[in-house]
């Protein structure tokens, strides 16, 4: 610090971020960033990780957030810096998972180069944030910081932005950080715990849907003691996998289809609904209607009301109080029988275990989804990007443990598995971390190859290849349409890897594939495996055959 006790505002930028227990900074800072980079070169806290691009920085910072609570942070320079990073803010503030995003501006007391790349980056960055601000001042830093961390953490979490001009950035200040202030979420209120225990115990066929909001601290904890007591049977969304061990015996399912599945059917014999932590902002796992089946809502906020969920009855506050709450006031009805719900479960798995027995090549995806469960340990990661194959592995992948499964369901943006696999394999290096992406998604961020390489990461990545977007030719052929438009070149997968310092793996057969993954799970470094894959059957048995056979139980 200077002789007169003020120093850069980049510098106490800085200390501010240390103040909230930042460890990590994501992504590619440019000419706007110099003090800020000069001041964080001096930290001893915060670590750099260089990307070789602001999306995939992005995707890094949401995934830390997503897996402790806590902010992830980002940089990038202004203009096509900025929006680069407009797809990760999309990704955290739907999936609730709180990041900040740093992004540098000209100065903005004086004009250095006209409207040279200046973009009105607040203005963009308004909708798809909880927050955002230009820092005018140095002396205002701390508390600017201090609120958008706040809001970032708040429940939903999700993304907030601090524009950074660099005439601020250079300023002198002696301004101090905030110090980091305590907050309980409240309980719920025990008039609407009441009500909702009585409505519990006069249904006839309750069941339980986990949502992305229960995957916290304690819930998954809470959730399994309530279903323990009670017996009701459980699902979850594709969010909520593995909040509660899915080897549970009232265990039904993940909602990964929109409708017809057999889970779905376990719902529509239910006449009451225990939401918990639902986001509209999540493919539904159920639709409401008129004279259907009554919703409690158990949530920290209360409900957005949509044409297809309207909850009669909402308890609100901290999620995993608010069951406690509930299971400690419950008196399980001894008249519940849950056979026939259960009864879906038994016949989608004995569907499932079916298609898993196919070995054909190129690879079939419910065999693919049985040999990735049966390499991965029981803490095991696998972070999903966006393709057909996330519906197969939501529904067949069984997850033991909260934040198992990574997959996004709310935004639904490829590009962000390498990344998000990336962040689990450098907070939990004792881990096994696997990312699975098909080719399309895969190339978007393919670059990021090199940045876990130079990390030094333990990391497998396994590329489902069909030349083609095939989710979206899936939907094409679903809806009648000519096969058109959807189909590309791939490189060879397994040079590009190895030209990035990484070790490439080309899949031959069921057996073959089996070896590779247990060989690039026990080997340090990062893999990556070209596996082909069987798309040609998703429409008969993901549109037909599921759909007819649950409706005829």
């Amino acid at each position: 610090m200077a002789e007169d006790g003020k120093r850069k505002a980049s510098d106490l930028f800085i200390e501010c971020l240390e103040a909230e227990g930042c460890e990590y900074i994501f992504g590619v800072p440019g000419e706007e960033n110099l003090d800020f980079l000069d001041s964080l070169s001096r930290s001893k806290q915060i670590k750099l990780v260089l990307t070789r691009h602001e999306q995939g920085a992005g995707f890094m910072a949401a995934t830390y957030g997503r897996h402790t609570g806590k902010t992830g942070v980002c940089v990038a320079t202004l203009g096509p810096g900025a929006t680069n990073f407009v797809t990760a803010a999309a990704y955290a503030q739907l999936g609730g998972m709180p990041m900040m995003m740093i992004t540098g501006q000209k100065p903005i007391k004086k004009s250095k180069q006209g409207r040279f790349q200046i973009l009105d980056v607040v203005s963009m960055m308004e909708p798809i944030t909880k927050y955002t601000h230009q820092l005018a001042a140095g002396d205002n830093i701390p508390s600017r910081v201090r609120e958008a961390y706040r809001l970032a953490e708040e429940e939903k979490p999700g993304a907030v932005h601090l524009e950074f001009p660099e005439d601020i950035a250079e300023e002198k200040t002696d301004s101090q950080p905030i110090q980091r202030s305590v907050a309980r979420r409240p309980s719920a209120e025990p008039k609407a715990v009441r009500q909702a225990v009585e409505a519990i115990e006069q249904a006839k066929a309750p069941i339980l849907v986990i949502g992305a909001g229960a995957n916290r601290k304690l819930c998954g904890r809470m959730l399994e003691q309530f279903v323990e007591k009670t017996g009701i049977p459980f699902l979850t969304t594709q969010m909520g996998k593995g909040v509660i061990d899915e080897r549970h015996p009232k265990f039904l399912g993940c909602a990964a289809l929109s409708a017809g599945d057999f889970v779905h059917r376990a719902v529509e014999d239910a006449d009451l609904i225990i939401n918990v932590g639902h986001d509209v902002i999540e493919k539904p796992p159920f639709f409401m209607k008129a004279g259907g089946a009554r919703v409690i809502h158990v949530s920290t906020r209360t409900a957005e009301v949509d044409p297809v969920y309207f909850p009669q009855i909402e308890v609100i506050g901290d999620i995993a109080n608010a069951i406690w709450q509930i299971k400690e006031d419950i008196s399980p009805n001894r008249s519940w029988d849950f056979a026939h719900m259960l009864g879906y479960r038994k016949a989608e798995l004995e569907h499932t275990s079916k298609l898993a027995g196919d070995t054909r090549f190129p690879i079939f995806p419910p065999h693919l989804v049985h040999q990735v469960r049966e390499c991965m340990p029981r803490d095991g990661i696998i972070c999903l990007d966006n393709g057909v194959y996330k519906i197969w592995f939501a529904r067949g992948y069984c997850a033991f443990l909260p934040n198992t499964v990574l997959l996004d369901n709310a935004l639904a943006t490829m590009g962000a598995g390498l990344p998000s696999a990336m962040m689990s394999a450098m907070l939990y290096p004792e881990r096994k971390v696997m990312a699975i992406c098909g080719d399309g998604g895969f190339m978007m961020n393919s670059q990021e190859m090199e940045t876990a390489v130079r990390l030094g990461l333990n990391l497998t990545v396994l590329i489902l290849r069909d030349d083609a977007y095939g989710m979206i030719r899936w939907k094409q052929a679903n809806m009648g349409f000519a096969d058109f438009g959807l189909t590309y070149g791939n490189p060879d997968f397994v040079k590009y890897a190895e030209s990035y310092g990484a070790s490439g793996h080309r899949a031959e057969s069921s057996d073959h594939l089996r070896e590779l993954l247990a060989h690039c799970r026990d080997t340090p470094g990062v893999h990556l495996i070209d596996c082909p894959v069987d798309y040609t059957e998703n429409d008969q048995i993901l549109n037909k055959d599921i759909k007819a056979l649950s409706k005829a139980l």
